[in-house]
């Protein structure tokens, strides 16, 4: 069984066990393996010294689903896009313009003063070469940066985290939600994902107790390498107490016990000062009522809390709207633009704001015809939304064609390849060199 379990399967169930919303102090044999594995793929320095509390801060918001790009920055002056949405397009007095040619969804009321005040960057047109039309592959291809054909093991974040975030504290990466998304998957798993900070803590059986803890740092070990204890669940290790371990006393090698008592403490440390921060800093913005808006809402908290993260992760769902478009899209356009906004508001407030950069994608943009059903299918290219302080604002790019001969296979064609905006945001933003976490050298577009 042992063998049949993947790497990846490993990695996940481990960070899942120690480091999800309830941690739970549960050790499987197999973690000797997998500390090995980890070990073995774990070939990064640091070269960033700085941290969240006092360095600049990507905030990745994902539109979940395939958000129709074309009724979110709308070409409302192009003749094609009327005549392939005779139902589902805009018309003038449906939209916000920003130029002669192109306006926002009239939803979009928080993203077009965001715009007008010099906060918001249109990036039009943003795809990658062969694109899939699937959620999950095309999801996949968008966390790890990959070529279409290409399987990657791991996230462009994590890959972030391995090469410039070596010995960076756990919050260095920060996903509200019920589970990592794979952009943040490492060589040596960094990052935490919680939904609320009061229910993330160390945990073990299902109780948050201090002896749960104690219990893990008093483990004294026996007999040369990993054995199961008496009983309990456990692992032990040889060569002193956990506690000496991490004191800094000799081991004889990498051991999966020792990882885990790290882990276990580092996750004892950042829930701490997780559920602090979010019971000592006020909100200076009032936000919509909705998922996206608490998270955008908790991550004001935690980045006017100091906490020292460089990367939160939030996702907003829904936007597969093969049928009954027009509501759908209305709803979650508005959620979108009124939440921001209350984000960049509370930022201001804080003096942060200066600090953040908020980057949204989503997997793929939709047809451009609409369907039979009210709605649109899958497609490719669509714009990406850049929100900050220092942003370069306005429209970037250019529009994607819209003739039918231009099209590919009733998409339009993407003009802007997503993995120079990521090189972009490296680079330009986090300050990092983009090479060697793409794995190729994209020009980075001059996202500020």
């Amino acid at each position: 069984m042992k063998n049949e379990i993947t790497l990846q399967t490993r990695r996940e169930f481990l960070r899942r066990t120690v480091l999800g919303s309830a941690l739970t102090w549960t050790v499987p044999a197999f973690l000797a393996d997998t500390f090995s594995a980890l070990q073995a793929q774990a070939a990064a320095s640091a070269t960033q010294t700085v941290t969240g509390k006092d360095a600049t801060i990507l905030v990745v918001l994902q539109m979940a689903g395939g958000n129709d790009g074309l009724n979110t920055v709308v070409p409302y002056a192009n003749d094609f896009y009327h005549r392939a949405r005779p139902k589902l397009g805009l018309k003038a007095g449906d939209i916000l313009k920003v130029s002669d040619d192109v306006g926002l969804h009239g939803a979009l009321k928080g993203f077009k003063e965001l715009y007008d005040n010099g906060q918001l960057s249109v990036i039009q047109g943003v795809g990658y070469p062969n694109p899939n039309r699937s959620h999950f592959r095309s999801t996949e291809i968008w966390q790890t940066a990959s070529d279409s054909e290409r399987i990657e093991k791991y996230g462009w974040l994590g890959r972030y985290f391995d090469n410039a975030c070596a010995g960076a504290e756990p919050t260095v990466g920060v996903t509200i939600g019920s589970q990592l998304p794979e952009a943040f998957f490492a060589a040596k798993p960094r990052g935490i994902c919680f939904n609320n900070p009061q229910n993330y803590r160390f945990m073990a059986n299902g109780s948050a107790t201090e002896e749960s803890y104690k219990k893990l740092n008093e483990l004294e070990m026996s007999g040369p390498g990993l054995t199961p204890d008496d009983g309990s669940g456990g692992m032990l290790n040889s060569g002193g107490s956990i506690a000496q371990l991490l004191a800094g006393m000799p081991m004889t090698g990498g051991r999966a016990i020792d990882f885990i008592a790290r882990t276990a403490l580092d996750a004892q440390h950042s829930s701490e000062e997780i559920r602090g921060v979010a019971a000592r800093v006020q909100n200076q913005a009032e936000y919509p009522a909705s998922p996206l808006a608490g998270s955008l809402k908790l991550v004001a908290k935690l980045i006017g809390g100091g906490l020292p993260t460089r990367v939160y992760y939030i996702s907003q769902g829904g936007y597969d709207t093969h049928t009954n478009q027009i509501p759908t899209q209305q709803r979650l356009l508005q959620d979108l633009g009124d939440s921001v906004k209350a984000f960049v508001t509370d930022l201001t407030a804080q003096g942060n704001l200066s600090r953040v950069l908020v980057m949204t994608f989503s997997e793929f943009g939709r047809r451009v015809a609409e369907n039979a059903n009210g709605g649109t299918d899958h497609g490719a290219a669509a714009p990406m939304f850049m929100i900050s302080q220092r942003v370069n604002a306005g429209l970037l790019g250019h529009y994607p064609s819209l003739a039918p001969q231009d099209l590919f296979q009733g998409d339009v064609k993407y003009n802007v390849d997503f993995r120079s905006v990521y090189a972009g945001v490296l680079e330009n933003w986090l300050k990092t060199k983009s090479l060697p976490i793409l794995g190729q050298q994209f020009p980075p577009l001059a996202v500020v």
